[in-house]
């Protein structure tokens, strides 16, 4: 009996916990500040769907790990677009961006796309 009453308590608190973190969820796009040193630079991002993130650029090559994987289309301020489709739970390397261009994400999806992004600080 003893038993039954705590697993069923276990699965209420799981339950209320994994509501109230959907909830939490941010409803916009955002950038995250995680770490920093002189070596390297983590920052996870959340890229919510349709809201693009403002025009940046990175001046360092970076590994990206997809938290939660999708198809994000990088638009440069000139030139084509890039589509991109990371996979939930793999990390990927980008180079540098050429100089003076800046660009936007943007995930055209229907699902938010989340990343941590590890910035080399150096050349």
């Amino acid at each position: 009996m003893k038993k039954n009453i705590v697993l069923l308590t276990a699965g209420i608190l799981l339950g209320t916990l994994a509501t109230l973190r959907s909830q939490q969820q941010p409803a916009v796009s955002q950038r995250t500040p995680q770490f920093e040193n002189a070596d390297v630079k983590v920052w996870k991002t959340l890229i919510m769907p349709n809201q693009p993130l403002t025009m940046h650029r990175h001046d360092h090559g970076r590994t990206i790990v997809a938290l939660q994987g999708g198809t994000l289309t990088i638009k440069p301020e000139k030139g084509p677009s890039t589509k991109v489709v990371w996979e939930t739970g793999k990390a990927y390397w980008l180079d540098a961006d050429p100089p003076n261009q800046l660009h936007a994400d943007l995930n055209e999806t229907n699902k938010p796309i989340e990343v941590m992004v590890v910035e080399l600080q150096k050349k």
